[in-house]
């Protein structure tokens, strides 16, 4: 009864956008310049998926793959705890239709211990440590909405002492029925200070 509450409790804080008890992945706050933060995260752990569809049908179908392996789709049908963000990236103009789905999985999992996917289309990376752009919006995350956070990160990048180092990718922290202006969207880049960029 007390798991079946927790769970009642847990859904409707996710409806206004409060995720008790989801982790994330560990970084420091480098630096903050208005709207833009400079985080440097960690080395961490991920699963991922390969998806070839528009860009919302993408996010979809790789989030089902990856739910399906933590919630014990993998050699030890073993569950692994939610965690956030959902993150896609791709999609450039080369590849417009290739994207790649991410659940960063649980800080402590090491590579050696996180269960086989069964699904081949599942692998399980390592993700070296980071330093990272970030612009935060709400809303509901539509490929518009996310083109547009984007252009204003970079936009907003190009007066400071960062520059990208790679293509833009979205984070996603939120279940479908949060309240739209009440999720957590984030767009991202990885940057290097100007005098150490490419």
């Amino acid at each position: 009864m007390a798991t079946l509450l927790g769970g009642v409790v847990l859904a409707a804080c996710s409806v206004v956008g409060v995720r008790s008890g989801t982790e994330e992945p560990r970084y420091d706050l480098v630096q903050r310049l208005g709207s833009i933060e400079i985080r440097r995260y960690e080395s961490r752990l991920a699963a991922e998926t390969a998806v070839n569809a528009g860009e919302l049908a993408a996010r979809s179908d790789g989030f089902r793959r990856l739910a399906n392996y933590i919630f014990g789709g993998n050699a030890g049908r073993q569950r692994i705890a939610m965690t956030a963000p959902v993150a896609q990236s791709g999609g450039g103009p080369e590849a417009p239709a290739s994207w790649t789905i991410r659940f960063f999985l649980p800080h402590g999992l090491s590579a050696a211990d996180a269960p086989k996917p069964a699904a081949p289309a599942v692998r399980i990376v390592a993700l070296p440590a980071e330093t990272i752009a970030v612009w935060r919006f709400s809303g509901l995350p539509t490929a518009q909405a996310v083109h547009a956070a984007q252009r204003e990160l970079l936009a907003a990048l190009a007066s400071t002492a960062w520059r990208p180092v790679g293509a833009p990718a979205a984070w996603f922290y939120d279940p479908p029925w949060t309240i739209p202006f009440l999720r957590r969207n984030e767009v991202v880049v990885a940057v290097a200070a100007a005098a150490q960029a490419p």
